[in-house]
């Protein structure tokens, strides 16, 4: 994740702490694991709506032997000893679970951040009303688009609208909530009109998700952008962004799921600004890039473990017969010690990068998906090969 606010102007939120601080490196970069991980939960794999690039491939059916609400608990428990620090709730729909009220708020108490990734739908007055006195931090609504062009990603007429029922709920209740956009052919060239509506809809913050080919969307490579629409998108997002701070507008623009736009920012900053091309090289430094299976994690609905929500076909251990603490901190599985130590893995490119402290080979299970090979190049990446060095 790339905030690209932060990396532009030093403005601060409580996830850069994370990112870009030293004094947590034990849980961001493994080295001693004084912290845990971030940690993805798909709460449940069931879901209203039936989204084209679903990376659980979810659908409506309830499905079998997700946890139980006691196993639930106990499972939040570990992640509180080991001192995670954010569970982000997903799905599917994690609204679709008859508990979910009652373990966002006992994950609270327990001293851990609940944050919320929903498609917005269900989210009434009342409900982002009862989110808001649980305490979640943070509400990301998925869009893909505007109107027609979203509806046909969900797979449902009506669902851009209910979704924005449910983002004016959240600003209604002064519950802080933003977009999850995943950037593909077919909506790019919104992104001028996603900055108007995050304005208009006085929305918080915006996560530019780049196209990772698994789930539902593993076919979807050829809907990826081409190197060119990538950087043509870059160019948007830095431009908006720039806009929105030198008006004072108080927006937090993020990317995800592409390591390079943080390298792509920095070489555009060089001749523009460079004494803030240097900055952002410091704090892409300390951020180190790619962190799943280091300062990410995630948990499926029942129970196991992986190094990202993209690799749920790599089991790390489940959580019903070892604690999380206990399966993060064990090297004797060969993916999760090499993502721990991925240097001397890398192929092709990736190997070769100039950037690579930077960008920590980006997202392997692209790299999987495209060329069968979990250690080669990611095939996402924009940068050409005079920019990296190669």
């Amino acid at each position: 994740m790339i905030s690209i606010t932060k990396l532009l102007s030093g403005r601060e939120y409580f996830g850069d702490s994370l990112r870009y601080s030293r004094e947590s490196k034990g849980g961001l970069h493994g080295s001693n694991q004084e912290a845990g991980p971030v940690v993805v939960w798909n709460i449940t794999r069931s879901c209203n709506l039936h989204c084209m690039h679903c990376y659980m491939d979810s659908d409506i059916w309830r499905y079998s032997n997700e946890l139980s609400t006691e196993e639930a608990k106990s499972f939040i428990d570990g992640l509180s000893d080991f001192h995670v620090p954010v569970l982000l709730l997903s799905g599917g729909e994690p609204l679709l679970r008859p508990d979910f009220f009652e373990l966002a708020r006992y994950t609270a108490e327990k001293g851990i951040r609940p944050t919320l990734s929903t498609n917005g739908t269900l989210i009434t007055g009342e409900i982002a009303r009862q989110i808001k006195t649980i305490g979640i931090g943070y509400v990301g609504i998925s869009l893909d688009g505007l109107r027609e062009v979203n509806d046909k990603f969900r797979g449902k007429e009506g669902a851009f609208q209910d979704a924005m029922n449910g983002i004016d709920n959240c600003v209604a209740a002064n519950q802080r909530v933003g977009l999850r956009f995943t950037i593909n052919r077919y909506n790019y060239q919104e992104l001028d009109r996603i900055f108007d509506f995050i304005e208009e809809r006085s929305i918080d913050r915006a996560c530019f998700y780049h196209l990772v080919y698994t789930g539902r969307g593993r076919g979807m490579f050829d809907d990826d952008l081409s190197f060119e629409e990538k950087r043509e998108a870059m160019d948007t997002i830095i431009r908006r962004t720039e806009d929105f701070e030198e008006r004072g507008l108080d927006k937090e623009i993020l990317t995800v799921d592409n390591h390079c736009d943080g390298v792509y920012l920095y070489l555009c900053m060089l001749n523009k600004d460079p004494k803030r091309a240097e900055e952002i090289k410091n704090l892409l430094g300390i951020n180190g890039g790619n962190r799943s299976g280091i300062a990410f994690g995630q948990v499926d609905p029942w129970g196991d473990v992986h190094s990202d929500q993209f690799t749920r076909h790599i089991k790390l251990g489940n959580i019903r017969e070892r604690k999380f603490s206990d399966i993060w901190t064990d090297m004797s599985h060969p993916i999760l010690a090499g993502l721990r130590d991925r240097k001397p893995l890398l192929k092709g490119r990736c190997s070769q990068c100039q950037y690579l402290s930077f960008c920590n080979g980006n997202f392997r299970a692209r790299a999987e998906a495209v060329t069968g090979d979990f250690w080669e190049s990611d095939p996402a990446c924009y940068l050409t090969d005079q920019e990296i060095g190669v």
